[in-house]
């Protein structure tokens, strides 16, 4: 990475891999079963869908799990934009609307194939780093996805020792956003600094922002400057503040 060698992560990831073969950190192959495979079956996850149980949880658990769902979405998607320098002078996103479009439409898709959440990763910055800001980046990624499907069994070799690093670097590519933030504010500091901090504590990107949520009205109108506040934040405020009652978000 301090090179600037093109493919630094993957590289760190194969080699680390390598170097894990010997001292038993990495599950060495003994066939080829263990490098290629078949992809499993859906149908025991495929269209399993419970109505009735969702139905039965709330309205308000439904409506809180849909809140985690989109601000861990928007947490990333903001984050991994600003890396790629997306954003305009006013920290907005243009075109968001189809980018979060795309994102509710791999969820449900995903929910109809069985699957866990389909949703923005941060580990899209690792593509963003090696110059990848186009939608046929994520065509080719997904293309790969694809044909992965067929080395599931190669895949599952890399231990999480190699991966973790990649993760950490990751994080060091999206904080340069941190820069943005005006810290002489203290109401804008103190509620960006609760988000940043929250998240890997918690364990939850969605955690984070609700904090972040809860806490900026809270500073405006302690400061006399309640007027700052956009009305919608203000709901964001009330919806933290249930999810967080409910158990729905981490306290």
């Amino acid at each position: 990475m301090a090179l600037k060698v093109k493919g630094a992560i993957l590289i760190g990831i194969l080699i680390s891999t390598i170097i894990g073969m010997f001292n038993g950190v990495t599950q060495v192959p003994q066939s080829l079963s263990d490098l290629v495979g078949a992809p499993a079956s859906l149908s025991p996850i495929l269209f399993k869908l419970d109505f009735t149980g969702a139905i039965n949880l709330g309205i308000m658990v439904i409506f809180s799990l849909v809140f985690v769902d989109m601000f861990d979405t928007l947490g990333t998607l903001m984050g991994t934009s600003a890396r790629a320098g997306f954003l305009d002078k006013d920290g907005r996103l243009p075109q968001i609307k189809g980018a979060m479009i795309v994102d509710a439409i791999g969820t449900m898709l995903g929910a109809f194939l069985g699957t866990s959440t389909v949703t923005t990763y941060v580990e899209s910055s690792a593509g963003i780093s090696e110059g990848g800001k186009t939608g046929l980046t994520a065509v080719t990624t997904g293309v790969l996805f694809l044909l992965a499907l067929f080395f599931t069994p190669l895949a599952l070799i890399v231990p999480g020792a190699a991966t973790a690093p990649a993760l950490i670097i990751v994080g060091v590519l999206m904080m340069g956003a941190v820069m943005d933030i005006d810290f002489n504010d203290f109401t804008e500091a103190f509620p960006a600094f609760l988000a940043i901090a929250i998240m890997p504590f918690s364990y939850s990107i969605a955690s984070g922002i609700s904090a972040g949520f809860i806490a900026y009205p809270l500073m405006k109108v302690a400061a006399g400057r309640a007027k700052e506040v956009h009305w919608f934040s203000y709901i964001l405020f009330a919806i933290s503040l249930a999810c967080h009652r409910r158990g729905i978000i981490d306290p």
